[in-house]
């Protein structure tokens, strides 16, 4: 492991992390405002122009800044063998469907992951101008273009108010519907794309995000890494904190990522059981 790859990424690491990730933007932007091609991948998933062009600037950014770290990418990674450990896990653009219908609810994810756990994440909303940014020891952390960084930390959810669920745009379903059924207490529910859901839950906006369709582990590491800083959790169907590995199946098994689990009602995952109060890093 590299000397500076500790448990505390430091803040200059981190801003560099923030500006290769808004040079990936810029990239997609191009093609968001000018058009380009789009492709179908094997798994029937969309793929544009824009994905492959931030992917090169995340890869050359990341390169340059950290140059014996692995690389995985949705959308490539690095030669050579893959160190168990430590590594950096990208989706150059979280979102494409979002892209595609032009909602702009399409981010940049770039995480550092050590021994399973994402360290240091940040996510890049380049069509709304968000930034989102952390990393343990240093804080979570919210942008917009112009204003000053602003801290997040999630919100006690209030039993006299209606249990906020964040989901899917594109994705969810009968499963999603059936899971809300089984809520013992009065809910909303908005949709949003991408892995601005975790964000959301971070901001203190959105209370819990309920995850039953397939995610990848590029999907979510960053965000993940977001949510967990401001004091939320992201946690398997058995309670279980999420985890990351190059030896791991890179499919992630179903989730619920949340707010201040200590204000949450009984009931909120599938199972009907409360879930451990971990954040899921030592």
């Amino acid at each position: 492991m590299n000397h500076f790859l500790t448990m505390n990424f430091n803040q200059a690491q981190l801003q560099t992390l923030c500006t290769i990730a808004q040079a990936a933007g810029r990239e997609i932007m191009a093609v968001y405002d000018q058009g380009g091609a789009v492709w179908q991948k094997d798994d029937a998933s969309p793929l544009t122009e824009a994905d492959l062009r931030a992917d090169a600037v995340i890869r050359q950014g990341l390169e340059a800044a950290f140059p014996s770290v692995f690389i995985l990418s949705e959308e490539s990674r690095s030669a050579g063998d893959a160190p168990a450990d430590t590594f950096f896990l990208v989706d150059p653009l979280d979102g494409t469907k979002e892209f595609l219908k032009r909602n702009g609810e399409f981010t940049v994810n770039i995480a550092l992951v050590q021994q399973g756990v994402p360290t240091a994440g940040v996510v890049f909303a380049p069509a709304l101008g968000e930034l989102f940014y952390a990393a343990v020891g240093l804080g979570a952390w919210m942008q917009t273009a112009g204003g000053a960084p602003q801290a997040l930390q999630v919100a006690p959810w209030q039993p006299t108010q209606p249990l906020r669920v964040i989901g899917s745009r594109s994705h969810g379903g009968d499963k999603l519907a059936a899971w809300l059924a089984t809520l013992n207490c009065q809910h909303s529910f908005v949709a949003a794309g991408s892995s601005l859901k975790f964000c959301r839950i971070a901001q203190g906006q959105a209370d819990i995000y309920p995850r039953f369709g397939p995610t990848s582990q590029w999907d979510t590491a960053a965000a993940h890494c977001v949510l967990v800083v401001a004091g939320g959790a992201v946690l398997d169907l058995a309670g279980n904190p999420l985890q990351y590995g190059l030896q791991r199946q890179i499919l992630n098994p179903e989730f619920v990522a949340v707010g201040d689990q200590t204000t949450l009602p009984p009931g909120f995952t599938p199972r009907e059981a409360r879930l451990p109060m971990s954040s899921g890093y030592p």
